[in-house]
């Protein structure tokens, strides 16, 4: 008992202060791109084309990244020699709309005045639907859980039945033998039925989008509330995305 102590006190305090405090990531880390596709001459506009998901995409004329389809794998930040896209170390991803996750883009929209969403700020029980995932973002949920993050501190929990549930984390690109599941799954949740999509997967379809077996999404067979992207995302980004759901940011 003794030893335990001995060794809880050298520990220290072991959770992050995020939100009050900044949090330290990983020099490694990839997060909101910036984009100036201004820059890019006609070699690395074509290159850019080679994007592994198509987040490269071509609207009005205008060169723009979607960050729903983005895999954050950096090609295309090779690709141009001009610095046309360069990654950031900023987590805050987390979008109401599809198209706030089209870079560049609007001032994106803050959290809609919905009445389900105030039923949610003190408490949200969650339940995670993987949906034919590689199973990554389910990591990093479950990360949530780790004393690091301690996601409980906030109210927040994810529940094993969706009955118990407020809200729906939807994981993978969603294969035609998982949507009837899925539809099952959001209409056993009680109201206020909230979905959250959970990396390039379940916003896009991913590296599988136009895949004839896959749904491209949770949007293409329940309503989507919040998207959060990634290749996965980072548990901090997925935290983020929550806290902004329940009103604390």
């Amino acid at each position: 008992m003794l030893r335990a102590l001995a060794a809880r006190l050298k520990q220290g305090q072991r959770t992050l202060s995020y939100p009050k405090g900044t949090p330290t990531l990983p020099d490694r880390f990839r997060g909101r791109p910036e984009t100036d596709f201004s820059r890019c001459d006609a070699g690395c506009a074509a290159r850019l084309k080679d994007c592994p998901t198509g987040a490269v995409v071509e609207t009005d004329g205008h060169r723009r990244l979607d960050l729903g389809r983005c895999l954050f794998c950096a090609d295309c930040a090779a690709a141009c020699p001009h610095g046309a896209v360069r990654f950031t170390a900023e987590h805050k991803l987390a979008a109401w709309s599809r198209e706030d996750l089209v870079l560049p883009g609007t001032e994106p929209k803050i959290r809609p005045d919905d009445p389900k969403f105030r039923k949610i700020a003190r408490s949200l029980q969650i339940r995670v639907v993987s949906a034919g995932g590689c199973n990554a973002c389910e990591a990093d949920i479950n990360v949530l859980s780790t004393i690091v993050f301690d996601l409980s501190r906030f109210g927040i929990s994810v529940v094993a039945s969706p009955r118990h549930a407020d809200a729906l984390i939807v994981a993978g690109p969603v294969p035609r033998n998982m949507r009837l599941a899925l539809e099952k799954t959001y209409r056993a949740l009680p109201a206020p039925r909230i979905v959250i999509a959970v990396g390039a997967c379940a916003i896009s379809g991913g590296p599988y989008a136009g895949h004839e077996e896959v749904c491209g999404g949770a949007a293409a067979v329940v309503p989507v509330d919040l998207y959060i992207p990634g290749c996965p995302p980072h548990p901090l980004t997925i935290l983020d995305g929550l806290l902004k759901l329940t009103g604390r940011l």
